[in-house]
């Protein structure tokens, strides 16, 4: 398995570096000027010169390229044009939205679509099947920004002064305040420095930081700020997880091995999660890998319709910027991401199904 994994890591530096050329082209090839874009339609064309130069984007393409992948190998994503900060500096701050919500979607999807995949295949033809079966005809087809904006209306304004009303937008309430873990335990971080950046990205996990520092008024704060967004997020993949568990459980419980194990006398419950289930998990799991990069295509989206200061609201910001340094630092960052998360599925296979070698 070690070899297979260092193989997997090294295959991915090409992905990586082919994700960022296309990154990096089709950056370029949106519409507009980034001067015009961040100064306004009335800079002149000596401003735009100048701010062009300041950039380096006067450089030719090639040599923009260059420059750019010199700076990657260092670490050094780039200063953001629209904010004039560090590209490493916004994504730790924005990063840490985004997988939290990202997480707890995911997190509702597995919890909630497998079993409804397993009793929908157990119950095949029933009335059970058929509302399953419909209801993740619907979870596919609803878009995310109608869904989302259908439960901030019903929550938010229908359920406003009852115990079901939940926050539309925003990721905390004002007036609290997230105080960092190393802030409270009076750990001393010269600011700007590597651990910096590294306890402050842990920090902006609100719920991570909240648990740690046994600040309950923000943990309870923080989720209720995300169960909305992560209903809306996190329906498609449920749908898609559910059809995906039933279909691939049929399949299963066709097979010989697990009319033998009835035939042998085996407790049905048995026979279901000892035979049937963990055989059926396979393209299941394959599938739940899959769905990380639609959780973070629908972050975009969702992360506008609630206000949530996320990778995927910065992306779609950076776009209609024109703000390249952005673009390019974040998808790479979430490319590397969904690298990862398909390489811990695939690892996953020899625990589920220890037949599998591979080596």
């Amino acid at each position: 398995m070690t070899q297979y994994t260092i193989r997997r890591l090294l295959l991915a530096i090409p992905v990586l570096l082919g994700i960022l050329i296309v990154t990096f082209a089709l950056a370029r090839m949106i519409p507009g000027d980034p001067c015009k874009a961040m100064l306004g339609e009335k800079a002149t064309v000596q401003v735009c010169e100048r701010f062009n130069e300041q950039y380096g984007l006067n450089k030719p393409i090639p040599v923009q390229f260059w420059i750019y992948m010199k700076d990657i190998v260092r670490g050094d994503f780039g200063e953001s044009i629209r904010f004039s900060r560090p590209v490493t500096t916004i994504l730790i701050e924005r990063l840490p939205t985004t997988i939290e919500l990202g997480s707890i979607a995911l997190f509702l999807a597995i919890l909630i679509g497998i079993p409804a995949g397993v009793i929908s295949a157990l119950r095949r033809n029933s009335i059970m099947d058929v509302v399953v079966m419909v209801g993740a005809n619907m979870g596919v087809s609803m878009p995310v920004y109608w869904l989302g904006l259908m439960l901030a209306y019903l929550f938010a304004l229908k359920f406003k002064g009852t115990p079901f009303w939940l926050p539309p937008t925003g990721r905390i309430s004002a007036g609290l305040v997230a105080v960092p873990f190393y802030e409270v335990f009076g750990w001393e971080v010269q600011a700007e420095t590597l651990k910096y950046h590294f306890l402050e990205f842990f920090a902006n996990l609100y719920i991570f930081n909240s648990i740690i520092t046994g600040d309950w008024e923000v943990l309870k704060d923080a989720v209720q700020h995300l169960i909305l967004p992560s209903m809306a997020l996190s329906t498609i993949s449920l749908a898609i997880i559910a059809r995906m568990t039933r279909s691939s459980m049929l399949e299963v419980l066709q097979q010989d091995y697990v009319r033998t194990a009835r035939a042998k006398g085996l407790m049905e419950r048995k026979v279901i999660m000892k035979h049937a289930f963990r055989n059926a998990l396979l393209p299941v799991v394959t599938i739940i890998g899959l769905q990380v990069g639609t959780l973070f295509a629908g972050a975009v989206l969702t992360e506008s319709i609630f206000g949530l200061a996320g990778v995927g609201r910065m992306l779609f910001e950076a776009i209609t910027a024109r703000d390249f340094p952005i673009i390019q630092g974040f998808t790479i960052v979430i490319a590397a991401g969904y690298v990862f998360v398909n390489l811990i599925v695939d690892l996953s296979y020899v625990f589920i199904d220890p037949r599998i070698r591979l080596e």
